[in-house]
């Protein structure tokens, strides 16, 4: 049988794989710290608000698969997969990500995802993100937009 917070985990990208943000974010604790190359780190709203725009701006063109699902009382891990069209270019992205997490009330209390940023701006930006993608302009370029398409968002 497994831990209640591998079910969890499962619980989230088996809402992700559905489109379904409400049920992702209600696998967070309130107080949850959410961070990736792509974004920095968020906060509980900024990264409820991340979901639903990622989900939204998606329109079911978002393919997630996961695996590797592990965890215990207090940390968890998981490898998942998206294959998507980047919204700006239009080109195929296939990311692979690595999630860690930590848990408290049952709850996920923080989630951090790794992935090569460099590969993935290769495949969203093309030969700008192949020429770049590795140096400190062009992460902090790729953050800032991110960040800013969020902040749009959560004015919206």
């Amino acid at each position: 049988m497994s831990h209640p917070n591998q079910q969890l985990i499962q619980q989230f990208y088996e809402a992700f794989q559905k489109g379904d943000a409400e049920k992702m974010i209600d696998c967070y604790h309130p107080e949850v710290v959410f961070e990736d190359p792509a974004f920095g780190q968020l906060n509980a709203t900024e990264a409820a608000n991340m979901w639903r725009m990622l989900i939204e701006r998606g329109k079911g063109n978002i393919d997630i698969v996961f695996s590797d699902v592990q965890a215990d009382e207090k940390k968890g891990s998981a490898h998942w997969e998206a294959k998507y069209p980047f919204s700006k270019t239009g080109r195929k992205v296939h990311n692979e990500i690595d999630a860690t997490f930590a848990f408290q009330g049952g709850k996920i209390i923080k989630h951090t995802d790794e992935f090569d940023l460099w590969k993935w701006s290769s495949m969203a930006l093309g030969l700008p993100g192949t020429m770049l993608g590795w140096s400190p302009f062009m992460k902090n370029k790729i953050r800032q937009q991110s960040r800013g398409l969020l902040e749009k968002y959560m004015g919206k």
